[in-house]
This record gives structure tokens, sequence and C-alpha cells, in this order.
């Protein structure tokens, strides 16, 4: 069976992609098949594809390519910000079954399925069309084999470490504004920054960098969910992150980065598992991460949001959607 998974990275998309991407790949590796990766983006991905069969090439704009790539797929994914209605008609009409990961109805997509695993998903309005099918819900939420069946956390009853992760790029230089809040406001909370090598801050974040500050970069995901179990709280950009810190356990005050987190982090506010600090540029953005924080110093609150996340992400959803599409 010829299965692949068409996807992206880098600037403003961050890794995001890659990591659920990585999720369906691994789940398809567990049933004795052999997804490819193809990706479109820089040459220094290769780090995250370690082990994995994949293509480096722009998929998006290179046609005859994508068409020859395409030739006997039976299970294509697409993962896409970037690529037109016209790409997903391609594949549409090239493969056994296509499958397009959704976030927020950002195209109208063709024949297939589509996948939106998003606490809100079923929210959305998707149009009910003969030959479609639609995987919602944070049931079918992929993530990575690391983040399945984590033991259940420990909530220390004081605040010791914190992470803070901006996302695989930290597009609105949001990491220096909070390690210099961090720093006035909890000094001896010990801190734990999470870059990439996609910042564009590093510099100035190095500089904010203080006794109890620990800056770790671009993480794979055995050590990311190290860094997770370790933290009290973390502040976390609104995306794929945030079902990652639920399967955990991890106390958190979610950011909106973008303009298509704000759907995903009003369903998350809904569930009452996770702090918000609303519309990430607000002016007043500091403030209300400052009164999500005295919230969290709650032993009772923290508690209750890491009981309330983990109910609601089982970290199945990459074995469902491959369990569907292989029945």
């Amino acid at each position: 069976m010829k299965i692949l998974i068409l996807t992206e990275y880098g600037g403003d998309i961050g890794y995001g992609h890659i990591s659920r991407c990585t999720s369906i790949y691994q789940a398809f590796e567990e049933r004795g098949l052999m997804p490819e990766l193809i990706v479109h983006g820089e040459n220094h991905i290769e780090g995250l594809l370690a082990g994995k069969r994949y293509q480096l090439f722009d998929w998006i704009n290179n046609r005859e390519l994508l068409i020859e790539v395409l030739r006997d797929c039976d299970i294509a994914f697409v993962d896409s910000y970037l690529a037109g209605a016209e790409i997903y008609e391609l594949v549409s009409e090239q493969v056994g079954a296509a499958v397009y990961f959704d976030d927020d109805l950002r195209i109208d997509y063709p024949k297939g399925i589509v996948l939106n695993g998003a606490i809100s998903a079923e929210e959305l309005n998707y149009p009910a069309r003969e030959g479609d099918r639609y995987l919602l819900g944070a049931s079918y939420f992929p993530l990575r084999k690391e983040f399945c069946n984590v033991p259940v956390k420990k909530i220390r009853r004081e605040v010791e470490t914190l992470m803070v992760t901006c996302g695989g790029s930290d597009m609105l230089n949001l990491t220096p504004a909070i390690q210099t809040f961090l720093n006035k406001t909890y000094p001896n909370l010990q801190k734990k920054i999470i870059v990439t090598r996609l910042f564009s801050n590093l510099a100035e974040i190095k500089k904010l960098q203080g006794d109890n500050t620990e800056l770790l970069c671009d993480l794979n995901a055995v050590d990311f969910r190290s860094v997770m179990q370790d933290s009290d709280i973390a502040i976390s950009a609104g995306g794929q992150t945030l079902y990652e810190l639920a399967s955990v356990g991890v106390p958190t005050v979610a950011i909106c980065v973008a303009e298509n987190q704000l759907q995903n982090i009003s369903g998350w506010n809904k569930s009452g598992s996770m702090e918000y600090t609303e519309i990430y540029r607000d002016k007043r953005f500091l403030s209300n991460l400052d009164t999500a924080l005295k919230v969290m110093m709650s032993y009772d609150k923290r508690l209750e949001y890491s009981v309330k996340s983990r109910e609601l992400i089982d970290g199945r959803g990459a074995q469902r959607v491959c369990d569907l599409l292989l029945q």
C-alpha cells in the first residue's frame, strides 16, 4: 500500500504540521505499513525527519513532480496553509483516498475526508455533501506516539517550574516580553524557555537569560515531553502543543499567536481545562497573563485543569484515523 503525507514547515508556519504528520506516519508504521513524507521547506528539517522515509521538494509549485509522486498512491494526506484549492483537487483526482487536515474551514475541500481534531471542530459549519466525510473533534487529534499513554502527572502543592513555548518560530517576538515579565514578577521560579532554530530573536532571548532560566533548543518529542512532565505550569502558543500539554496534564495558559488559533483556544477555554490570555495583539496581554498565572498558583485549580485536560485528550487520535482508513 502506498501512503503519502504532504506537508510543509518553516517561517510563520513553524513545526506544527510536521508534528501532527509525524503522528500519522507513526500510526501507519505501527501497523506494518511504510508511509512517506513529502515536505516543502528548508533543508535543515532533516533532524526532525531522522529515521523516516521522506522527500524534500516544493510540491506546491512543482505540479509535474507532484503528479509523478502521486502515481499509484492509495492514501494521501495533505496538511498545508499554502496550497491552493487546485492542489487539493489534483490530489483528490489522483489517489484512492484523500485526507485533508483543516483548522478553520480554510478552503472548500474537494471529495475526500476532512480531518479536524481541534476540540472545537464540531462547531464549524462544514458543508454536508455526498462523497465527503468528516473526522472532527479531539478524539481524532493526532499526537505523536511519545504523547500517548503518558503516566498521570503529579501536581505539586507549590509552583516551582514554569515552561514557555511560543510556537516553532515565535513570529510575534513574544518570548522576550514574557521573559522580561517573568524575571520581574516571578524571579524565583525555574523557567524553561523552549526555542528552535527558526527563531529570529535568539540573541535577545539569550540576553534575558538569568540564573533561573534554562534555554532548550530544537527538542525532540521525548525531551519535550520530559520538560512538560517537570513543569508545574506552561505558557504556550495555541497550536499543536496545547494537545500535547493536555495529554501530559500540564496546567496551561494559552496564548493566541495567529488568527487561525482563535477557534481552537476558544474551545479549550469553554472546556474549563485551560486559562486564556485573550487575543494575541491585545495591549493588555501582559496584564492578562499576570491574571492567568495568579489563578494558576492555586493547587486546586492546577489539579482541576490537569485532570480535565487528560480526560479530553487520550492520545489515540492518529490510531483512530488510520484504522478508519484501513477499514
